[in-house]
């Protein structure tokens, strides 16, 4: 069953609030469980993770940026205000 709009603006949310700043934090305490490795493993390491998260996560943050899709399109251009002829 797929997500509303709604359902799915909320987990993006939730996703980026509280979810990110757990991934960081377990990130780092991964590669800190390594003796120092060189510097361009671990920015590697870092840029692999920092891609990794996004991949299972897609659909949930596909078109959340736009205007709610289950909205008739008057109300989606009444917010735009009056037109250049008011």
């Amino acid at each position: 069953m797929p997500l509303s709009y709604r359902t799915r603006r909320r987990l993006s949310l939730l996703i980026l609030l509280v979810g990110m700043p757990l991934y960081v934090v377990a990130a780092v305490t991964v590669v800190g469980l390594i003796d120092r490795p060189p510097f361009w493993l671990e920015l590697a390491v870092y840029g692999g993770l920092g891609f990794l998260w996004m991949l299972p996560l897609r659909a949930v943050f596909r078109g959340v940026g736009q205007p709610d899709p289950d909205l008739a399109p008057a109300a989606n251009n009444k917010a735009e205000g009056p037109g250049p002829s008011a």
